[in-house]
């Protein structure tokens, strides 16, 4: 398992310097608890928004390439924003409020542009509710995610992603409903559902463990293997930090995210269009397709993330793509109702075995626990590219072939994902831990 921070040698290239847990700290159940609810708050927004922007874009744009290119165009938002917002984050929190305040005052501006995508009755109006949503949210979203490492300490981490990401799942199967139920009933109540839920869950999440957040944050732990670290002053020089050579192991997971985030999220994001144009479902049908795959995603995610302990990260998430990979082989063989939920189920637990280690894995080559939010941010540069540019590719080959082939085309591109991790897993050796 990846439990050792990076360490730089005398020739400028980074290893792996041995850590291990404090003693005696344990995982905090209830601030794991209350950090879910936040992250399941904001990913109950991104779901539906993946699932439904792009069937709205469609009413106004045929081409699935130029489709594809909108819905990555948000997600690079992140890029630009979200390091100066994680560098910022990592300031505040040994304040009062901690990072909280970036997070609700985030939330209550993002809902407004959300809640208006229904009422677009143009592109250019669609267009400027879509774009105004995706940079305020993608400016908070890694926050919210940096939180769990502000009260789990370093080895209880992956476990405590575990929980995290069976929370996210939910999110999906709530998106799915929404989509089922609601959609072809009210566009307009099934968009104002999920913002909704967001303020009521971040407002709990704040009131349980954000207003007594100096009392509940971890102590400022050394990291072993790392004398001299510098104070960074700006998150741009945490950002040169990582990346200094080629072949730092930072790199390499950064491109290995930036690979498997973009397929992820094409997927996503051409499935509600696939369902239709392929399986001939209504587009609330087409939408409720990734239901079964976000049970299977709540049914394997805690049992991975405990078993990526033994296995180690990188080979738990080398084998989910190899297992992502097949599920879409399976999808384009067998082009049925029955057939894609098979492929959406294996997928599903292919991408699990990745969400659950990922971040970690990251934060884990960090210099210094001081920059976990900068490096939340590096998290986010690599998953909102591959975000960004993997839909638009998809949708391009989608143009090029037929909706018939997206399955295939998929596989192909996740098959240079698997080679990437292979080369990442025999850059960094598994090293068992007591």
């Amino acid at each position: 398992m990846l439990h050792q921070p990076a360490a730089t040698t005398s020739d400028g290239t980074s290893t792996l310097a041995s850590s291990t847990p404090a003693p005696g700290r344990r995982m905090n159940a209830s601030a794991v608890l209350w950090v879910t609810l936040a992250v399941f708050a904001q990913e109950a927004v991104w779901n539906f928004y993946d699932a439904q922007v792009p069937e709205q874009l469609r009413q106004y744009v045929t081409s699935a390439g130029v489709i594809g290119l909108i819905m990555g165009l948000d997600h690079s938002l992140g890029i630009f924003t979200q390091p100066s917002v994680g560098f910022l984050s990592d300031k505040l929190v040994r304040r009062k409020a901690g990072r909280w305040p970036i997070v609700l005052l985030g939330a209550v501006i993002a809902t407004v542009p959300f809640v208006l995508i229904p009422w677009a009755d143009s592109l250019p109006v669609l267009m400027v509710c879509v774009v105004g949503f995706a940079l305020v949210a993608n400016a908070f979203k890694g926050v919210t995610e940096t939180l769990i490492s502000d009260y789990v300490p370093t080895g209880s981490r992956s476990k405590a992603q575990g929980f995290i990401k069976a929370g996210v799942s939910l999110t999906i199967i709530v998106s799915s409903l929404i989509s089922l139920l609601v959609v072809d009933r009210s566009l307009h109540l099934a968009f104002a559902i999920p913002p909704a839920l967001m303020l009521v869950m971040l407002g709990f999440s704040w009131m349980f463990l954000g207003r007594r957040h100096q009392q509940a944050v971890l102590p400022e732990q050394p990291t072993e293997g790392h004398k001299d670290v510098p104070e960074f002053t700006s998150p741009w020089a945490v950002l040169k930090d990582a990346v200094r050579t080629p072949s730092s192991p930072t790199v390499l997971l950064m491109i290995g995210i930036f690979c498997f985030a973009g397929m992820w999220t094409a997927l996503r994001s051409l499935n509600t269009p696939y369902g239709t144009e392929v399986l001939g479902l209504t587009r609330g049908e087409a939408g409720g397709l990734a239901l079964p795959g976000a049970v299977a995603f709540l049914v394997c995610v805690l049992p991975l993330a405990y078993g990526s302990d033994r296995l180690g990260q990188l080979r738990a998430m080398r084998y989910g793509v190899g297992l992502f990979v097949i599920g879409l082989l399976v999808g384009f063989t067998v082009p049925t109702v029955p057939g894609t939920v098979v492929s959406t189920v294996l997928c599903a637990i292919g991408y699990a075995s990745f969400a659950v280690n990922a971040l970690v894995a990251l934060w884990n080559l960090a210099p210094t626990q001081k920059v976990l939010g900068t490096y939340t941010a590096l998290y986010t540069i690599a998953s909102s590219a591959g975000m960004a540019l993997g839909p638009a590719i998809l949708g391009i080959t989608v143009d090029l072939t037929s909706w018939r082939f997206m399955m295939l085309n998929a596989a192909a591109f996740a098959a240079v994902t698997f080679a990437v991790f292979t080369r990442l897993a025999r850059r960094i050796p598994h090293r068992s831990q007591s």
